[in-house]
């Protein structure tokens, strides 16, 4: 299948984990995909072309897009993906590190949007998917931060796509479940028990596994295409079933 054949695809947080998986999928699709990271200490052969980027700096997110518009042509496909996570209760995290996940996690997702828009405009397939996450619509221990950041992430998905709608612009959003991704293994490496909380996180969604970067590439994959062009405004789950099943 080559539906992306001609269309310029970014991907922020792109150098690894969902990112990168998106990467390949798109690029095997025919898209000419555009990754954009902070770092490349894990070098993807996905990508068309390698671009710098920090979604925490407004000067950095336009810099990035300049150099995808002026290298590919244009922007058709902004895949908001770069995410960090934090961990504890309310009162764990302090005012600066609430400051720092929220401008990343979800003021990075407008400024991204900002600086593709002008592009985004001029294409017949524009698609925007944001990277959202099971918890914000889940309660779990340890994560209140996080899933703040991801709840907002989930409002201002919808949002975009009621503003861009009759612009010819659609948004959508995955809320994937726990995946296996190198941030999740390194939260693992942390724990005192590293085995037994890899089982508690698997014993928590009813599939019994972790969800794979590989199946939120093919979902991302799915909102992007211009072959769902009636699709804006969805949340699409990827999470093993935690949302919505309930067994006992």
């Amino acid at each position: 299948m080559k539906d992306f054949d001609g269309l310029v695809a970014v991907i922020t947080g792109g150098a690894s984990g969902i990112g990168a998986a998106t990467a390949t999928q798109l690029r095997d699709r025919g898209a000419r995909v555009a990754v954009l990271d902070r770092s490349y200490s894990v070098v993807t052969q996905a990508a068309t072309t390698e671009v710098p980027c920090d979604v925490a700096d407004s000067a950095s997110t336009r810099a990035a897009i300049d150099s995808v518009v002026g290298a590919l042509g244009s922007v058709d496909i902004l895949i908001n993906n770069a995410g960090i996570g934090a961990s504890g209760t309310v009162t764990d995290n302090d005012d600066e590190e609430w400051h720092r996940v929220l401008s990343v996690n979800v003021v990075g997702i407008a400024r991204m949007t900002r600086a593709a828009l002008p592009s985004l405009l001029k294409s017949s397939h524009a698609a925007i998917v944001n990277t959202c996450s099971v918890l914000a619509n889940l309660g779990v221990p340890q994560r209140a931060l996080y899933s703040a950041s991801k709840g907002a992430v989930q409002a201002l998905t919808l949002a975009m796509a009621a503003d861009f709608v009759k612009q010819g612009i659609r948004v959508n959003g995955v809320t994937p479940g726990t995946a296996d991704t190198p941030w999740v293994r390194r939260l693992l490496d942390q724990a005192p028990d590293a085995e037994a909380a890899a089982a508690a996180l698997r014993a928590r969604q009813p599939m019994g596994r972790l969800v794979s970067a590989d199946e939120v590439a093919f979902a991302i994959a799915y909102l992007a295409s211009p072959l769902s062009g009636s699709t804006t405004g969805t949340m699409l789950a990827v999470d093993g079933g935690m949302d919505g099943i309930r067994l006992g």
